[in-house]
C-alpha cells in the first residue's frame, strides 16, 4: 500500500484545521483515548460531531490560546486503499518558512478558499509556493460553502478566478470541490447538499490520485556511511550504506562513482541483512563494488550510463529561514544530503514577491523572504535540478557560527 504526503494551506480562518479534523473524524481515524482528551478540551463543538475539530491539529499550546495554527502538524491515517501523512501549514504570511517546510515534503496540496472571500492574495501566495516547490497535483477546496447555502454560483465563480492563475503555475491536476469542513459536506463522502456538483469527495480524490514515483526516476544513490568492521572473520567486508534517493540498482550495475568519477561495478546488494539482487527508492541498503576505492561519506553512487550535474557553481531558489540576513560573501556551510561543502552567496538575482508575483531588484533577503542566488562551493556537488528531482536538487544552508539551519534551497 503506498502512502500519499499532502498538506493544506489557506488564509487564517479558511478552515484548514477543522478540515483535517472532520477528515480524520469521519474517517475513523481518531484513536479512542484521543478522542476522550480531546472531547474534554472541546469549547466548540463542530457540528455533526462531539468535539472541536481543529483541535486535532492545533497541538501547540500557544496556537489555541491564539486559534491559529503556527508550526507545520502532522497527522497519519490509513484506508483500505492508502496511507496518508498531512500537513497542516500556518496561513501567515510571517510563517511562509513554516509552509515551505511542508510543502518540500509533500505530494499533493490542498488549497482552501473561504467561499465568503473567494481568490485573495494568500490563495496566490499558497498556490504559487506549491508551484514553485515542484508540486503537480492540487485539490481547490472552496470551504464554508453552508454559509453560501450551497450556491453552485458562488462555486463557480471561485472556480473561474482559480482557473485564470493557472497559466502561471505548473500543476498537471487541479480538482475543484465544494465543502463545508464544520457540516462534513464532501469531505469522505458526496453530500445531498450540493446534487450540482458531479465530482468526488475530497477523500475519494485523495484515494485515487495518480503520483508520480520516485523509481521512474534516474538512480540516485549517495553514500552515508562506509562500513569496514574491525573484525578478524569480517577483514574483507568493505559496504556502503545508504538510502536509495531514486530509481533502481541491482547486481552487476555499472556504476562512476561521483565526484571522482571513478567506475566500478555493484558485486552485493544487502537489504534488512539479506542479500538482494535489485533494491529502489526508499530502500535503505549496503552495497558492495567489485574494486576497493577510496569512497568517503556523501559520495554518489551513479549508473554509468545515465547523466548527473557537477558544479561548484550552482544557481538556486532559497527561502531564507532566518531572522539575520543573508550576507553576500560570508562563508555557509551547505548540506546537501550527506555531502557538507562551504560555500559562498555570490549574488542576489531576484527576490520573488509572492503577493504581488512579481520579481523584484535587491540586495538584502531577510527572514521568509524566497530568492534567486547565485552559489559558489570549495568543491564540486553531484546534483539534479529540484524540479528534475527533488530528492537530489535540495539542500540546506547553515550559519558555522551559529549552527542554525538559515536558508533552504531548491536548485535550478
Amino acid at each position: 500500500m503506498d502512502t500519499l504526503k499532502f498538506i493544506t494551506a489557506g488564509n487564517v480562518d479558511d478552515g484548514k484545521s477543522t478540515l483535517i479534523g472532520r477528515l480524520l473524524y469521519d474517517s475513523h481515524s481518531i484513536h479512542t483515548d484521543q478522542l476522550g482528551v480531546l472531547q474534554k478540551q472541546s469549547k466548540n463543538v463542530s457540528k455533526n460531531s462531539d468535539i472541536d475539530l481543529a483541535l486535532v491539529t492545533d497541538g501547540l499550546r500557544a496556537e489555541r490560546e491564539q486559534g491559529i495554527t503556527i508550526d507545520v502538524a502532522y497527522k497519519y491515517f490509513a484506508t483500505a486503499n492508502r496511507k496518508f501523512i498531512i500537513a497542516d501549514a500556518p496561513g501567515h504570511e510571517q510563517y511562509t518558512r513554516n509552509m515551505v517546510t511542508g510543502v518540500s515534503n509533500s505530494d499533493l496540496i490542498i488549497i482552501l478558499i473561504d467561499a465568503r472571500n473567494g481568490v485573495t492574495t494568500q490563495t496566490k501566495r499558497h498556490a504559487s509556493i506549491g508551484s514553485l516547490m515542484g508540486l503537480k497535483k492540487a485539490i481547490v477546496a472552496i470551504n464554508k460553502m453552508d454559509i453560501e447555502n450551497y450556491s453552485e454560483e458562488v462555486y463557480q465563480k471561485i472556480k473561474t478566478d482559480f482557473e485564470a492563475l493557472l497559466p502561471q503555475l505548473h500543476y498537471d491536476e487541479v480538482n475543484y470541490v465544494p465543502i463545508s469542513a464544520l457540516v462534513g459536506d464532501n469531505i469522505v463522502s458526496i453530500s445531498q447538499n450540493t446534487p450540482w456538483y458531479k465530482g468526488s469527495s475530497i477523500l475519494e480524490l485523495l484515494e485515487t490520485v495518480e503520483i508520480d514515483s520516485q523509481e521512474n526516476l534516474p538512480a540516485r544513490f549517495q553514500v552515508q556511511y562506509v562500513i569496514r568492521p574491525q573484525e578478524d572473520v569480517l577483514h574483507d567486508y568493505r559496504g556502503y550504506a545508504g538510502l536509495v534517493l531514486s530509481g533502481k540498482y541491482k547486481v552487476g550495475d555499472d556504476i562512476n562513482v561521483l565526484p571522482a568519477n571513478i567506475p566500478s561495478k555493484i558485486v552485493r546488494i544487502e537489504r534488512d541483512l539479506t542479500d538482494v539482487e535489485e533494491v529502489s527508492a526508499g530502500d535503505n541498503v549496503v552495497i558492495h563494488l567489485e574494486n576497493d576505492i577510496d569512497i568517503s561519506r556523501g559520495d554518489s553512487f551513479i549508473l554509468s550510463n545515465d547523466e548527473v550535474q557537477q558544479n561548484n557553481k550552482i544557481t538556486s531558489w532559497v527561502c531564507w529561514l532566518d531572522h539575520q540576513n543573508l550576507q553576500l560573501g560570508k562563508p555557509y556551510l551547505l548540506q546537501h544530503r550527506f555531502k557538507s561543502v562551504r560555500v559562498k552567496i555570490k549574488a542576489i538575482n531576484q527576490r520573488w514577491d509572492v503577493n504581488n508575483w512579481e520579481f523584484v531588484e535587491t540586495d538584502q533577503i531577510g527572514l521568509n523572504d524566497i530568492a534567486q542566488i547565485d552559489i559558489q562551493s570549495n568543491q564540486p556537488l553531484v546534483f539534479d535540478t529540484f524540479l528534475e528531482n527533488n530528492k537530489t536538487g535540495n539542500a540546506i544552508l547553515v550559519d558555522e557560527t551559529s549552527n542554525n539551519t538559515v536558508g533552504a534551497l531548491m536548485i535550478l
